[in-house]
């Protein structure tokens, strides 16, 4: 198990060099499995072509943020945290290397999970957000309603947020706008 963990883990390393260097188009299962070094048949096996790696390789990218961001939340009720989790997640999203190649190369890409569907790494997100407001239903720092549906309006402020960071900062202090962001996240959420 510890082998084919690591075989998994060498191949969504492979693919993160491939698109931070060149893209997600231009990216080939035949360059992954050389940076893995493994075989192309390895690769196949796993991983029928490159959207399918490409989405694994984004699952895990955002899972590790979730944890990182949910390790680093701070005092406060429910709604305060999640408050500052978004935050958080946007900064980092905005840094991250990863995150900024797609964007600058492939934003095209994202298009189907902005107009048509929402994709796994969306839905894990939503996951996260259900259950950080749930909490807050308990502790009654967030207003009742559905929960499925607060999280899904929180999460498509945010991701707005995300993918236009950079039309968003032009002329505009990057944590002024993060602090305006979490105001109106505070107060939409709260009771």
């Amino acid at each position: 198990m510890t082998s084919q963990r690591h075989t998994h883990d060498a191949l969504l390393d492979a693919t993160r060099e491939c698109v931070l260097e060149v893209g997600v188009r231009r990216t080939t299962l035949t360059d992954v499995a050389k940076r893995a070094n493994v075989s192309r048949m390895t690769l196949y096996r796993r991983y029928p072509d490159v959207d399918h790696l490409v989405r694994a390789l984004m699952t895990r990218e955002f899972a590790a943020l979730l944890e990182e961001v949910g390790q680093a939340s701070g005092q406060g009720d429910a709604r305060e945290q999640l408050v500052g989790m978004a935050k958080d997640a946007i900064r980092l999203l905005s840094g991250n290397p990863l995150m900024q190649r797609v964007l600058q190369l492939d934003a095209d890409l994202m298009l189907p999970y902005l107009t048509e569907r929402l994709g796994s790494t969306q839905r894990l997100v939503e996951q996260f957000l259900i259950g950080q407001i749930e909490a807050g239903h308990l502790d009654g720092s967030i207003r009742f309603g559905d929960a499925k549906t607060q999280a899904r309006v929180v999460l498509l402020t945010t991701q707005s947020m995300v993918l236009s960071t950079k039309p968003a900062t032009s002329g505009l202090d990057f944590a002024a706008l993060l602090d305006e962001l979490g105001k109106q996240l505070d107060g939409a959420l709260k009771p």
